[in-house]
């Protein structure tokens, strides 16, 4: 039986639950009476010795338990203690039948007395192994609950403090046992001690430990903010029954923060991965502005916003000021910038990052907005400076941190982006601060190249606009119109192109070519080809002629010289891509509208498209050729007659060919969208365009249509005249005649004396028949034709001679004059304005013509 005391304090006796002390100890006793014999044996000594009553009462102690050879002495100890004497020793015991010690026993003897007086003794038996097991048990418990660099604690079933080691004590200030029934309240916030107190139930009636359990406190020392890990597991004795409950605390503060350090730095690393595969993902300022802020917000700040100086978005060619006088009513500020970017997670926050100004006046600017940062805020600085500064937060204001980071690209401040954090986030740091700058440096360069970019792009846009021809192009006998589209903003420039060029005659040259190739160097190749061309047609040669020509110029382009071809073979890939640049495709065609035949010579590219009056378009057989620049093979050139009516269509591959849609598909789709030729010229462009969807935006489009229609027969004057001196007075009769019944009258004394000088020329110099024509469109066209090879030459006349000026006259009164090669021989033309309401050109000025002399 034990005794407890009850809430009233009375005594309450209860039986030894098992898994008392006693059991732990194995404690026994018997009884010797007066004669030396065992005369009571308790159930422990039996369960002790295993030996029952019958077995050992009436026996000598010694003989039954003590091995023989410790007999005699046992007996003269039996014998002092019937004398009277107290005996405390230990004693090596066997059990009945067994061969030799079996154990060691702490015996207590203590002398007693029978009911007669006679002495009598009472024995108390203890396992020396049980007892040095619980030494060992109590030293180990002592050494971990006492000794342990762990806070230590042990609570009832009652979940109150029953013990407390050293190291908590020192934590929570007092001694060990000033924490005896204390609970978790007495230490922890509620809410804490809450989910600690719950813990230790689920525990205490499970059974179940829980490890790693993070609290967080304060310790009282100093009120530092402390993160503790709890370990908790159930107590109980031998027999399970529950004595409370172990708690182990770990101050894990340190680790938490060097877990927190390492996430930051993971975060950190991740945004800028992340930032490396998202910014600068276009060549566009504003997109690439955006794709900065997406990245930090919300994964570095709640609020962030791009400004960049305005005169780089002008594409100025010099660097921004770092700061500018803007009038005395602002007291100067920074250079203009414009907002073009900004981001928020907060959906009731500002409408903009602080700038840390305290300018009552200053409004917060909106995207795409241009304003300047007062002289005295933090950004201002940080744009002078190109340091970033830390903005705090105001007084009752949403954002608790920002930083104004300049943004540096070689060496130059190109803007400032700012980044601030809320309250309720975690305030900016110094590893924050390194991040904020390396991601503004990313963003910085990427917007810098993106500005580069733009600039370089405006200006080969600009250079080859400027090599298209202006406006409507107008050509004697054909009706044209003509398309370009440029490749998206994405795109870079390409070197599509096309012209129209006015030759002696009234005839027309229809060019559309492609350089292979983009960028810059693609359009100024361009340039130089378009020019070329020009030239070459300006000589009148055979259109394949003219390719031929164009052809070496093109490999002269490509072609490295001087220093370049020294080291041509180390450098031979170099060379390589420098000359594909000026690989080309070209089609040229010379239309005759008195005539209507079309000449055409292809160097490489599409063939022409052609639709006649109620029939399909076709694609013209004409012999494709090699590229510009390939070199090697001639050009062969094909006539071909062209109906009143006809509409003839030249093009590049933008037009026809993309990603999605074969080259092939895209020719069929090109005839298909001809069928209704029949239409305004313009509209067919139209509608060819958005049949044939060249909005994909990969390649350049050029589209160069004409619809045939010839001169009127009446509209043309032709004669066959002998090879006699009497030729020239005819000349100038049928001329005066012809232009009397074109009502050109103000013209016929100048076409006289200049058809007088033609004929003369060719009578004197040429050979074989003349032949003289007039051609009257926009204007008036005279042709002297002859057999002869020998290109006139004009040339000063001395004062001596009687002739030599004729061509200086002709070139005088007229507005253009030339000589191109034909089949049979030559043609010398000049060509006339047409009067305007009746004016009549300038006669020349008698300075003029002494000059001739």
């Amino acid at each position: 039986m034990s005794e407890i005391s009850g809430a009233a304090g009375d005594v309450v006796w209860q039986s030894s639950p098992p898994g008392s002390i006693y059991d732990y100890i194995r404690a026994a006793s018997f009884s010797i009476g007066p004669d030396g014999l065992i005369d009571q044996w308790s159930e422990r000594a039996a369960e002790l010795f295993g030996m029952g009553p019958h077995q050992v009462r009436g026996r000598d102690p010694v003989e039954v338990l003590m091995p023989s050879e410790l007999r005699p002495r046992g007996r003269r100890k039996v014998k002092e203690i019937l004398d009277g004497k107290e005996w405390t020793g230990l004693v090596p015991f066997r059990a009945v039948g067994g061969r030799g010690p079996q154990g060691l026993a702490e015996v207590y003897v203590m002398p007693s007395e029978t009911e007669s007086g006679e002495r009598a003794a009472l024995c108390i038996v203890v396992d020396v192994h049980a007892l040095r097991r619980i030494e060992t048990d109590l030293a180990s418990s002592q050494a971990i609950f006492g000794q342990s660099p762990f806070a230590f604690l042990l609570f009832g079933t009652d979940l109150k403090v029953r013990r407390a080691n050293e190291r908590f004590a020192t934590v929570f200030g007092g001694g060990v046992t000033d924490h005896r029934g204390r609970t978790a309240y007495d230490y922890l916030s509620r809410a804490e001690a809450d989910r600690l107190t719950a813990a230790l139930t689920r525990v205490l009636e499970t059974g179940q430990p829980v490890t790693d359990l993070q609290i967080v406190g304060v310790r009282p020392s100093d009120q530092e903010r402390r993160n503790w890990s709890m370990n908790l597991y159930r107590v109980h004795n031998g027999s399970g029954r529950a004595l409370g409950i172990a708690g182990v605390g770990t101050d894990v503060t340190h680790r938490h923060a060097a877990a927190r350090e390492a996430a930051s730095a993971r975060r950190n690393l991740a945004l800028l991965n992340e930032a490396s595969a998202r910014i600068g993902s276009s060549l566009d300022l504003e997109t690439t502005a955006r794709e900065l802020l997406d990245v930090a917000v919300p994964g570095f700040c709640d609020l962030a916003s791009v400004d960049l100086y305005q005169s780089l978005l002008t594409g100025e060619e010099a660097p921004p000021g770092r700061w500018e006088s803007s009038g005395a009513e602002s007291g100067g500020g920074s250079a203009r910038l414009r907002r073009v970017a900004f981001a928020s997670a907060v959906s009731d926050g500002p409408l903009t990052a602080p700038v840390g100004t305290d300018d009552e006046e200053y409004v917060p600017p909106e995207v795409g907005a241009v304003h300047r940062f007062p002289f005295s805020s933090l950004s201002a600085s940080a744009l002078r400076s190109g340091q970033v500064r830390a903005i705090p937060g105001e007084p009752g204001s949403l954002v608790q941190s920002s930083f104004a980071v300049p943004m540096v690209a070689h060496d130059t401040v190109i803007g400032l982006v700012s980044f601030s954090r809320t309250k309720g986030s975690e305030p900016f740091g110094e590893r924050d601060r390194a991040l904020a700058v390396e991601l503004a440096a990313r963003a910085a360069v990427c917007i810098d190249n993106a500005r580069l970019y733009r600039r370089e792009h405006e200006r080969a846009l600009i250079l080859q606009r400027s090599l298209l021809p202006p406006g409507d192009p107008e050509a004697a006998g054909l009706d044209i119109a003509c398309r370009y589209l440029p490749g998206n903003t994405a795109t870079e420039v390409g070197g599509d192109w096309f012209d129209v060029i006015e030759l002696p005659g009234h005839r027309t040259a229809l060019v559309v070519g492609d350089v292979m190739g983009r960028g810059l160097r693609a359009a100024v190749a361009m340039g130089e080809l378009r020019t070329a061309v020009r030239t070459l047609a300006l000589l009148d040669l055979e259109p394949a002629e003219v390719l031929s020509a164009l052809d070496e110029i093109a490999r002269g382009l490509g072609t490295p010289s001087g220093a370049q071809q020294a080291s041509r073979v180390a450098h031979k890939s170099r060379d390589a891509d420098l000359s594909e640049v000026y690989l080309a495709t070209c089609v040229y065609a010379v239309y005759d509208p008195v005539t209507r035949r079309c000449t055409f010579a292809n160097a490489g590219h599409l063939p022409p498209a052609l639709v006649e009056p109620g029939e399909k378009a076709l694609m013209l057989d004409v012999p494709p050729g090699m590229p510009l620049g390939v070199g090697g093979e001639p050009f062969e050139q094909v006539e071909v007659d062209l109906p009143e009516g006809a509409l003839l269509a030249l093009y590049t591959d933008g037009l026809v060919e993309s990603r999605d849609q074969p080259l092939d598909e895209g020719l069929t789709a090109l005839r298909a969208a001809l069928a209704n030729a029949g239409r305004p010229l313009e509209d067919v462009c139209d509608h060819v365009l958005s049949t044939l969807n060249t909005g994909h935006g990969e390649d350049d489009v050029a589209l160069l249509m004409a619809r045939i229609q010839g001169l009127p027969t009446d509209a043309v004057g032709d004669w066959q005249l002998p090879r006699e001196p009497r030729s020239v007075g005819r000349a100038r009769e049928l001329s005066r005649a012809q232009l009397l019944a074109w009502d050109l009258e103000p013209l016929v004394d100048t076409v006289e004396l200049l058809v007088s000088e033609l004929v003369t020329n060719a009578l004197r110099y040429g050979e074989g028949e003349i032949r003289l024509r007039l051609l009257r469109d926009r204007t008036l066209v005279c042709e002297v034709w002859d057999g002869g090879l020998v290109q006139p030459r004009r040339r000063r006349a001395r004062d001596t001679d009687e002739g030599g000026r004729g061509l200086q006259l002709v070139g005088l009164l007229s507005a253009a004059w030339g000589s191109r090669r034909t089949p049979r021989g030559k043609s010398v033309w000049f060509e006339l304005a047409l009067p305007d309401g009746g004016s009549v050109p300038a006669e020349p000025t008698v300075e003029q013509l002494l000059s001739m002399y």
